[in-house]
């Protein structure tokens, strides 16, 4: 019979999350006053796929929305005249880095709007870096990372910043430095990573605090009922032209 070890590390990120309400509450306080503010919601591709579990979804915000980006560049020389040296005085280029700026830069994004923004160790580079795009565009930045991992690597950005330095407000998901969180005879280290369990019921629970406060100010925010329900495509229709036309 299984121990549920798996289950024990689960609950205890609960538990850690349960001790998170002060940068809950101030993350989903961003977020009501961005959409009361006539500004909007999104949530990037960071960490692995997490954003995909907020957007979309029955009973969540039909305010939150991707923000995805892709830059494609074919420009192959000769094996010969590869990676040449820049002309002198050429300040340094970070293709990676000039991609995300790019994104900001082209995209819908306004001063007044929110990101969210994940990365589990907080080390990788293209998160911090559209985190400080961002906050350089006005945008506010909320940030789902695990302290205690990022706390013990070094950060690839050349600021040397992490994404719980870069961002306004930073979520502790609980994941354990190397994020696997359970031990199991027979091998030499931790398997099972609780990251994106712990990024997900961050989220969940900022949502629910922002729809609590949205109904409290006499502004329910537009929501998902399932589409797989009697009515549900009706329905979906309808909470879209509600968003489209409020803004939330």
């Amino acid at each position: 019979m299984y121990q549920d070890d798996y289950l024990n590390a689960v609950h205890a990120v609960a538990t850690h999350l349960d001790g998170e309400t002060q940068s809950l509450d101030a993350a989903a306080d961003v977020m009501v006053d961005a959409m009361l503010g006539g500004h909007a919601l999104f949530t990037a591709e960071g960490g692995h796929g997490n954003q995909n579990d907020w957007v979309n979804r029955a009973g969540g915000l039909a305010a939150l929305r991707n923000f995805r980006f892709t830059v494609s560049i074919v420009d192959t020389p000769p094996k010969r005249l590869a990676d040449r040296p820049r002309p002198e005085g050429s300040p340094e280029v970070h293709a990676d880095l000039e991609h995300v700026r790019h994104a900001v830069r082209v995209s819908q994004l306004r001063p007044g709007d929110v990101m969210l923004v994940g990365s589990v160790s907080g080390r990788n580079r293209v998160p911090v870096e559209l985190a400080l795009a961002c906050r350089d565009a006005g945008v506010r930045v909320i940030g789902f990372t695990s302290f205690a991992y990022t706390q013990q690597v070094v950060s690839l950005h050349p600021s040397g910043l992490r994404l719980k330095d870069a961002v306004d407000i930073a979520i502790d998901i609980g994941a354990p430095y190397g994020d696997a969180a359970v031990m199991i005879e027979g091998y030499d280290m931790p398997l099972l990573p609780v990251s994106g369990v712990g990024a997900i019921m961050a989220g969940w629970m900022i949502f629910e605090r922002v729809m609590r406060k949205m109904a409290a100010r006499g502004a329910p925010a537009s929501v998902f009922l399932s589409a797989n329900r009697e009515g549900g495509m009706a329905a979906l229709a309808e909470t879209h032209a509600r968003c489209d036309a409020q803004g939330y």
